[in-house]
């Protein structure tokens, strides 16, 4: 039987356990790296989880006029490197969430930056307008994620995730809703699948092949016009057959907010049952009896919580006492 809190490894890494602090975004107001957030990682990984993929970091300097944390140049990496030598002096690893935004986000009236997007459709979110993205951009966004994933090598890193989720501009390529183009990123399931394979590719010739990355994607995207179900499986395969690290499954989990239960399973079920590499469930996770059922049931391999850190910072702990008083043989009384 695996158990959640057996020593194990993920993309070569070794981790404590299989719980995975899931990404929640880090607010700055200048992109860079503050004391708080250093001291509040340290407390993560003081908890006693196995990683931490850290709140989405931003790879283009433009978008550093939002309250998010960036990984644009060489003048971010000191304060990424004292925040990932805090979490490793508890034996925790890190990995850096990299992420462009786009359309998300209201940056209409910000600066002047004008959102750029597979297509111009206005977000659903924000009302934020765009501009179709040409195909210069999309290879110069390709290098900056290159580039972000190089700088937190630099900064030790045990390795990156790219942010293909949520509806941020990774994710708008997938979804036929945001990306209605005719060239070759639009269209097909394959088509709109190449912005995020090539971007992969990049990244792989700037930090090498030991040097793990993962990916995060939505199994739905909760709205009309949204990824499909097929097309989900599709770009899990393709990214396996690609040599990604690992996947970590999530979606629109706003319609599940309070339900009980792991959100996205059963998708997450069928896609590891076709892949042979880790997958990450993200969502909803709050039970120590269900994640123990799917760890044993089915081939996902590591949980990924997120919001119950920041109500309780000892959920690890407290999950070990439950796993303790559930599977601990007492010895009989003496009769």
């Amino acid at each position: 039987m695996r158990t959640l809190f057996e020593e194990t490894r993920i993309s070569g890494l070794r981790v404590r356990n299989r719980f995975i602090r899931a990404a929640v975004t880090d607010r700055t107001y200048d992109g860079y790296i503050s004391d708080d957030i250093i001291k509040d990682y340290a407390k993560l990984a003081e908890s006693g989880v196995g990683a931490i993929i850290t709140g989405m970091t931003l790879v283009d300097g433009e978008e550093k006029i939002l309250p998010v944390v960036a990984l644009c140049s060489d003048s971010f990496v000191s304060g990424h490197w004292k925040l990932t030598e805090a979490v490793h002096k508890h034996d925790t690893r890190i990995i850096a969430q990299l992420a462009y935004i786009g359309s998300y986000t209201a940056v209409g009236n910000n600066g002047g930056l004008v959102a750029i997007a597979p297509s111009s459709v206005p977000n659903l979110v924000t009302g934020t307008p765009a501009r179709e993205m040409r195909l210069g951009e999309i290879k110069l966004i390709q290098k900056k994620f290159a580039d972000a994933a190089k700088y937190a090598q630099k900064a030790g890193y045990d390795g990156v995730e790219i942010h293909a989720a949520h509806g941020l501009l990774m994710s708008q390529f997938l979804t036929p809703h945001y990306n209605r183009r005719t060239d070759e990123y639009g269209g097909s399931i394959e088509n709109r699948t190449r912005m995020l394979l090539e971007t992969h590719h990049v990244m792989r010739g700037a930090t090498g092949y030991d040097f793990p990355i993962w990916v995060k994607v939505n199994c739905t995207d909760g709205i009309e016009d949204g990824i499909t179900d097929d097309d989900f499986r599709y770009v899990c395969r393709a990214l396996t057959a690609i040599g990604v690290d690992a996947i970590e499954i999530s979606g629109n989990w706003t319609p599940h907010a309070f339900k009980s239960g792991a959100y996205f399973k059963d998708a997450a079920e069928t896609a590891a049952s076709e892949n042979n590499i880790p997958f990450i469930l993200t969502g909803g996770n709050r039970k120590l009896s269900e994640m123990m059922e799917i760890l044993n049931g089915t081939k996902i391999s590591f949980f990924g919580i997120a919001r119950p850190f920041s109500r309780e910072t000892d959920i690890i702990e407290r999950f070990r006492r439950e796993f303790d008083d559930s599977f601990t043989i007492r010895p009989a009384y003496a009769i």
